[in-house]
């Protein structure tokens, strides 16, 4: 029974705030994979300002190419349009079959959000949850942060220390470490011509440099 973990987002760019959590997680639930998946556009963001998608993507495969048990996957970057997380979760779970047990990791801003999402129900009968505090959000999750709708399939299991969902699936809090470190503010940082060097990967920071992007607006786009 492998365990693998899904970390979807824009990684506008990815830093090393994506990467200090998903190893965190992958240690704290033993996971054998953690699967990086850059969004093609999110139906909850603006396309404008977002950099084009094989950029975003080619940076992800840079910051996960030096530790084995990461992985990139351009399962989005394939499919036209936007990005559903319900699209890839069951891709995911034709592809690795009902023996593997996915954990879809996600902040618990997003979680938040989650009856936004499309056919987001569907989602707890299909894999784990790991939702992760960040800095600035309550560091407890508790059951008040559950979909209200759906409260009454969930119960808490005191030995797995997670919510069970009627499916068998289960909703893990997740505290990790905080490292305060956003994809705006690099952006911000590297229009202002400020040195970006500790928050992300050596080898992210020369791609950023060499190909000149997120110097302005405009340029995030159309990369």
């Amino acid at each position: 029974m492998k365990k693998i973990g899904l970390f979807g987002g824009t990684f506008n760019p990815i830093h090393l705030g994506h990467l200090r959590a998903a190893e965190e997680i992958s240690d704290i639930f033993a996971l054998d994979r953690m699967i990086f998946i850059p969004s093609s556009y999110p139906p909850h963001k603006k396309k404008e300002g977002i950099l084009a998608p094989h950029l975003r993507a080619e940076m992800v495969r840079l910051a996960v190419s030096d530790n084995p048990r990461f992985t990139l996957s351009e399962v989005e970057l394939d499919r036209p349009g936007k990005s559903y997380s319900i699209e890839t979760v069951e891709y995911f779970r034709r592809q690795l079959g009902p023996r593997t047990h996915l954990y879809f990791i996600v902040g618990l801003d997003a979680f938040l959000e989650i009856t936004g999402w499309k056919e987001y129900a569907s989602l707890f009968g299909l894999c784990h949850f790991v939702v992760m505090t960040r800095p600035g959000f309550e560091k407890k999750f508790s059951r008040e942060h559950l979909p209200v709708e759906l409260a009454d399939e969930f119960c808490y299991d005191t030995q797995k220390g997670g919510y069970a969902h009627t499916s068998g699936f289960l909703v893990y809090p997740a505290e990790i470490t905080g490292l305060d470190i956003s994809s705006t503010r690099i952006r911000e940082f590297l229009r202002k011509g400020n040195s970006i060097r500790y928050l992300v990967p050596p080898a992210v920071e020369a791609f950023i440099q060499t190909n000149h992007i997120y110097r302005n607006k405009d340029s995030e786009a159309t990369g």
